[in-house]
């Protein structure tokens, strides 16, 4: 049996490394995100590099487009076993909390907590099934310190961690591994050097060394299963 993989959130970064990462493990990757021109860049580079690739354009935050692309990942996957599903969309948000709007504050926990709530459902009904899989949400510093500035973002931040919590317990015992990755620090991506300049070296956490350790969480034996992991680079107070 095959075996297929979703990133949700694959966009350049963090999002690309995981989809190209799990492409290099044999699974086929369904890529989810927005814009499907990315997308499509996106399954070029996977497919160059002898990989499988699908991209499906879909905005996580409407049921009926989740409803839709699942629809057709299970169409085009049926007789394959989901390995591991990533939920990797985000949204940066540091504003002063009197000037955050309801809907901003909407908008935010839709992409972080609500998407992972309907994409989670879909996810664990088709891993349930084959009682094997992991599912991985990728968190954040926000995740666990509501800092000035970001009652925004850390409000859908710890709702998607209490989510992932909530899923680990129900779901552990039908052979579904879910964790929750705290990246504590600056990702080392394009935009982030175009805003700030280049970091010291290793001071930023390498998008491929993260991928890497999805991967390992997702290929832990089930008597050591972790369900939270903390990233961050070696030198990153805490």
């Amino acid at each position: 049996m095959s075996s297929w993989a979703i990133v949700i959130g694959a966009g350049p970064g963090l999002g690309a490394a995981l989809a190209k990462r799990f492409a290099r493990e044999g699974c086929h990757v369904a890529l989810l995100a927005r814009n499907a021109e990315r997308l499509t860049s996106l399954q070029k580079q996977i497919v160059s590099a002898g990989g499988q690739a699908t991209p499906f354009a879909c905005d996580v935050t409407s049921k009926e487009d989740v409803d839709r692309a699942f629809g057709l990942m299970k169409e085009q996957f049926q007789q394959n076993r989901l390995e591991v599903a990533v939920y990797n969309t985000a949204a940066f948000s540091m504003s002063p909390f009197l000037s955050i709007s309801p809907e901003k504050f909407e908008s935010d926990w839709k992409t972080m907590t609500l998407g992972a709530f309907l994409c989670s459902q879909k996810i664990v009904d088709l891993m349930a099934k084959q009682n094997h899989g992991t599912l991985i949400f990728t968190g954040a510093t926000a995740s666990v310190r509501g800092s000035s500035g970001f009652a925004s973002m850390a409000s859908a931040k710890f709702g998607l961690r209490a989510l992932s919590q909530s899923l680990s317990r129900e779901f552990h015992p039908q052979g579904i591994h879910v964790a929750h990755v705290i990246i504590d620090g600056y990702i080392d991506t394009e935009q982030l050097n175009k805003t700030f300049g280049p970091g010291e070296p290793g001071t930023r956490l390498d998008t491929d060394a993260i991928a890497n350790e999805f991967w390992n969480l997702h290929s832990q034996d089930r008597s050591t299963w972790t369900q939270e992991l903390d990233l961050r680079p070696f030198s990153e107070s805490f």
